[in-house]
């Protein structure tokens, strides 16, 4: 006991003030047992398409509204802190809304994250990023139909490299910030930081905000 209080007060401890959560088993063949598991793949799958088709929606309008052959101005439209508020303004409703469901995911890089940080089983890391992936293609071919001329003609909103930015670059930036990304989601779930502390929805929300912008 003496010990103990005097290694303590020498600002050292020897034991953990917090609990880790038991990590998922690698293989969880219950889950699919279970109707939860299938209500949170179908979640993550509608905010994945949700997201996809607001964002793309936004991109492509605004590229519409700036385009010179249509007499636009750089000065019109949403303009691209626009899109940065369409970017973070859907992550932060959607995972205010799928967080109790399925966790928020809504990227597979935050999902394989997880898997490899043992937060989610195989099978479920799978299942999300299937659920991900194809509500990613629905959103967009919910775009194209709705709006298949200015999908065409603006490349469906994808990104391009700016001038003088070689493909090297753009790889390093995307891998920096899919790793701010991941970071951010292991950081403000935390098991260790108390409900007060945590603002999952307004995190993700800041991040997608400035990563658009």
């Amino acid at each position: 006991m003496t010990k103990d209080a005097g290694v303590a007060e020498h600002g050292s401890f020897t034991t953990k003030d917090y609990h880790d959560p038991p990590p998922a088993p690698l293989i969880d063949a219950e889950e699919l047992t279970k109707w939860s598991f299938y209500r949170a793949i179908i979640a993550e799958f509608i905010a994945t398409l949700l997201f996809l088709y607001i964002t793309v929606l936004t991109v492509i309008g605004y590229k519409s509204q700036t385009d010179p052959d249509l007499k636009g101005d750089q000065c019109d439209g949403v303009g691209i802190l626009g899109i940065a508020w369409a970017f973070g303004g859907m992550i932060f409703i959607l995972v205010y809304c799928t967080a109790g469901i399925s966790g928020g995911h809504i990227n597979p890089a935050v999902t394989f994250g997880l898997f490899l940080a043992r937060k989610v089983s195989l099978i479920r890391a799978v299942m999300y990023m299937v659920a991900q992936c194809l509500g990613a293609i629905c959103g967009v071919g919910l775009v194209k139909a709705f709006q298949k001329s200015y999908y065409k003609k603006y490349g469906g909103g994808a990104n391009v490299l700016a001038d003088g930015i070689s493909t090297g670059v753009g790889l390093a930036a995307e891998i920096i910030g899919t790793f701010v990304l991941v970071y951010t989601v292991f950081s403000a779930t935390d098991p260790k930081r108390s409900a007060r502390d945590s603002h999952v929805p307004v995190s993700f929300y800041e991040l997608n905000f400035c990563s658009s912008d």
